[in-house]
């Protein structure tokens, strides 16, 4: 396994200090109730053009600390109950860090895990409350790629949060005069309650050593093969990518636990919606609710059938939230997650977590040097899939987390390699 030296760890602090007006930043109810975790995302470049090789970290410092400016709370400290940021100026913090391999070495590694050495050790998915909001590690491989990582507290950031964020920060890396327009203001919409019980969130759990995780590939036209597929044998209408990809990694994970019991156990499925609109797209914070799709019977498993009922989920869901009270969503979705936490607890069905960050931009982040050849989490929770744009075409990368023996039958599903392809990436 490769491992890691620091060469440097610093504090970055604003380019123009935030002004005591805004000192104070508080949180929506969304944001307390939500995970207060770091979400970890990296992102590689195997070839950097020699007139940036030796003046990449100040490129990176300079403008993290100017688009800091716009994002205040990510460089200030969150409040042990989770209802404010203060933000002090403290800082983000920022590690160079040298790896001993070649980059190729980690993003052709069959697992995923291997991308946890261009994360701060114990950081990702780890309490966001005693450590800087945002982490950022710059890692240096021997062939002379790196990897920029960034660990961002979920008490303030969302995935759309994170993606406008990150993109921000690559605009200003490219161009210094370039303004991001961030509105802090989530706890307009989502006001925490004058009563409320602090310390309801959302269930979370927390990465094992027993779980590994493994991108896979939908092509463009295996997404189309789905599709065609799904539509028709039922009376689905244009189905989405994640539709029907979430719907055959599903029916796979059902395949691998009735191979595993011998017998077949109801499941829960979980997606992730984006509550924008109706609130602004510039809305920082936490904006999500929960779907909610069961099933019941090996019929209801069926692509068709699972698509079926994805679309009347999501549909369900969109209409009770418009006629909603804004200041109602926040606990509508603790409620939602509270019903998937009874259902864990209970042990009733298998549970499948499903989260997407498609179409967010991510996957071309270009800080100047050109887009990443690999844009990829580190490893999470079990039974967890995460949809991402691939780095060329229409088509999707899946991050798939299971446990170590589940993986090992899962990897070999026939039915999932007819559609998808472990991803390896060429640094050549």
């Amino acid at each position: 396994m490769a491992s890691s030296t620091i060469i440097s760890r610093k504090m970055i602090k604003l380019l123009s200090p935030t002004p005591p007006s805004l000192r104070c930043h508080k949180l929506s109810f969304m944001d307390h109730i939500n995970f207060h975790l770091h979400s970890p995302y990296a992102f590689f470049y195997p070839k950097i053009p020699q007139n940036y090789s030796s003046k990449i970290s100040q490129i990176l410092e300079n403008s993290l600390s100017k688009v800091l400016s716009f994002y205040y709370p990510l460089a200030g400290k969150i409040n042990n109950n989770y209802t404010y940021v203060d933000c002090n100026d403290t800082g983000a913090e920022y590690l160079n860090v040298r790896i001993d391999c070649p980059m190729s070495q980690i993003i052709n590694d069959p697992y995923n895990d291997a991308v946890g050495v261009v994360f701060p050790q114990d950081l990702p998915w780890s309490s966001s409350l005693n450590r800087s909001p945002l982490v950022v590690q710059l890692s240096h491989f021997d062939c002379g790629g790196i990897a920029v990582s960034a660990c961002t507290s979920h008490t303030i950031f969302d995935g759309h949060s994170l993606s406008k964020f990150i993109n921000d920060w690559a605009s200003t890396a490219r161009n210094m005069d370039f303004k991001p327009s961030p509105q802090f203001n989530a706890s307009t919409f989502f006001p925490l309650p004058s009563e409320t019980n602090l310390s309801s969130t959302l269930p979370t759990t927390h990465p094992s050593k027993r779980h590994v995780s493994r991108m896979y590939n939908f092509s463009s036209s295996n997404l189309t093969r789905l599709k065609d597929m799904v539509t028709k044998e039922s009376h689905v209408k244009n189905p989405t990518r994640i539709e029907v990809a979430s719907a055959l990694v599903h029916k796979c994970g059902v395949t691998m636990s009735m191979e595993k019991s011998g017998m077949f156990k109801p499941t829960l499925m979980t997606h992730a919606m984006n509550l924008r609109p109706p609130i602004p797209l510039n809305t920082m914070g936490n904006a999500v609710c929960i779907i909610l799709t069961t099933t019941v019977t090996e019929d209801e498993v069926k692509l068709p059938n699972f698509v079926v009922q994805l679309q009347k989920d999501k549909q369900q869901l969109r209409d009770k939230l418009k006629d909603m009270k804004k200041d109602m969503m926040p606990l509508y979705t603790l409620e939602l997650g509270k019903n998937a936490m009874n259902i864990i607890e209970k042990d009733t069905h298998d549970v499948y977590v499903c989260s997407g960050m498609t179409n967010t931009g991510l996957h071309k982040i270009d800080f100047g040097w050109g887009e990443p050849v690999r844009v990829t989490l580190a490893t999470s929770n079990k039974n967890n899939f995460i949809f991402m744009d691939e780095q060329s075409g229409d088509g999707l990368n899946v991050l798939i987390t299971l446990t170590k023996d589940y993986m090992l039958k899962f990897q070999s599903n026939k039915e999932l390699l007819e559609f998808a392809s472990p991803v390896v990436e060429s640094t050549k």
